[in-house]
C-alpha cells in the first residue's frame, strides 16, 4: 500500500575535535565552539522535523579518545561542562579520525548522510594503528556514499595541502586567536545550516562550496 508519507532523513553529524596541548591556547572559544555548534544541530532537527539528526562528538590526545557523543539523537544531547575538554598531550590524529570514522560507518546505512568535521591545530605526530594511506581510502570509498568531509586547521598549518592529502575537499583555516576561533566556529554553522537547507530541498552543495558564503 502507497503512502504519502516523505522519508525520514538521517543525519549523523560526526564531529573530531583536537585536544592535545597546544590547543589550550584557545581552550576557552574550543569548548564553547563544540557547544554552539551542538545547539546548532538541535536547532536544525526542530527547523527539518523530516530529518533525523544523530550527534558523535570525539575529542581525543595521545592519553585518551572521548566519546562525549555517540550516534546520540541530538535532542537527547546536552551542553559540554567546561572539565570535558582540558587539552594536553600529542595528536594522533590519524587514530582518532580512523576509529571515528569507521565506527560511525557500521552505524549507518546506504541512504543516510553523514557529515564528518574535523578540527585540529597540529598535524598527526603520534598515531599506533592508522596510516595516511588508511585514512584516505577510507574517505575516497566514504564519498561515493552520500558523506562530506570537511578539514578546519590553524594558519600555522598548509590547510588545504592537509586536506588533499586526505582527499578532503572540503576545507578552512582559521587565525589560532580567541576573535580567529569563534568567527571559525560561526562560519562552521552557517556553513552547517546551508548543508541541512540543501539537503531539504534535496539540492546537494557543490563540491568543494562548503565553506563558502555569498
Amino acid at each position: 500500500m502507497k503512502t504519502n508519507e516523505a522519508k525520514t532523513k538521517r543525519v549523523f553529524n560526526l564531529i573530531i575535535v583536537d585536544e592535545s596541548g597546544s590547543m589550550s591556547i584557545i581552550r576557552k572559544q574550543a569548548f564553547a565552539g563544540m557547544n554552539e555548534t551542538l545547539q546548532t544541530v538541535r536547532k536544525m532537527q526542530e527547523k527539518y522535523p523530516d530529518q533525523e539528526q544523530h550527534v558523535t562528538l570525539v575529542t581525543f590526545d595521545t592519553g585518551h579518545t572521548t566519546w562525549h557523543y555517540d550516534n546520540t539523537p541530538a535532542a537527547q544531547t546536552q551542553d559540554l561542562s567546561w572539565k570535558a575538554y582540558n587539552p594536553g598531550g600529542g595528536t594522533p590524529l590519524y587514530d582518532a579520525m580512523g576509529m571515528a570514522i569507521s565506527k560511525v560507518n557500521a552505524q549507518v546505512g546506504d541512504d543516510d548522510n553523514v557529515l564528518v568535521t574535523v578540527i585540529t591545530d597540529g598535524e598527526e605526530n603520534s598515531s599506533q594503528e592508522w596510516t595516511l594511506k588508511m585514512i584516505r581510502t577510507m574517505i575516497e570509498k566514504l564519498k561515493k556514499q552520500h558523506w562530506t568531509f570537511t578539514l578546519i586547521g590553524t594558519d600555522n598549518l598548509d590547510v588545504e595541502t592537509m586536506a588533499h592529502s586526505f582527499a578532503i575537499d572540503e576545507h578552512l583555516k582559521f587565525e589560532q586567536t580567541e576573535a580567529g576561533t569563534s568567527a571559525m566556529f560561526a562560519r562552521e554553522r552557517r556553513s552547517r545550516e546551508r548543508f541541512n537547507c540543501c539537503l531539504a530541498a534535496d539540492e546537494p552543495m557543490p563540491v568543494g562550496k562548503f565553506f563558502e558564503e555569498n
